[in-house]
């Protein structure tokens, strides 16, 4: 069951042959997506519906940089936590801090930066101030 807060969120991922390598050992680029869908159902439990932001508003959100470092590999069948906690939303950017682990033993470290597009132009645009008022309160 996902745990979320204003500022942080916790998503649990079941490791699946599908995740892996030939050797069991979750495939490198695969933690981005599992840290994508982290950060993907926090903005659905924040009610932030990514389908209608765009239709309504003309908005999207991309990835614009990630930083992994890998510290541990997830195998096959692992229950691990994928973590994204909001560390600074400014102007037209959210930066999250992500972490993966599995109990207390974490994998991963990372940090990913998204930016706020106009979905027709793909140009930077302001994060509307309503979006994210909860999190904007508690700074």
């Amino acid at each position: 069951m996902p745990v979320t807060s204003a500022t942080s969120f916790e998503f649990p991922v079941t490791v699946y042959w599908e995740d892996t390598d030939g050797g069991g050992v979750v495939y490198y680029a695969n933690y981005l997506k599992f840290m994508e869908r982290c950060r993907t159902e926090w903005l659905r439990a924040l009610n932030v519906d990514q389908v209608r932001l765009r239709a309504e508003r003309g908005l999207q959100f991309v990835v614009v940089n990630v930083n992994v470092d890998y510290l541990r590999p997830a195998v096959l069948h692992d229950e691990i936590i994928v973590t994204a906690e909001l560390e600074r939303l400014t102007g037209a950017t959210i930066v999250f801090k992500q972490t993966i682990r599995r109990g207390d033993v974490q994998l991963i470290d990372a940090t990913a930066r998204v930016a706020c597009l106009d979905a027709s132009t793909m140009k930077a645009r302001p994060i509307p101030k309503d979006l994210f008022m909860e999190w904007r309160n508690a700074q």
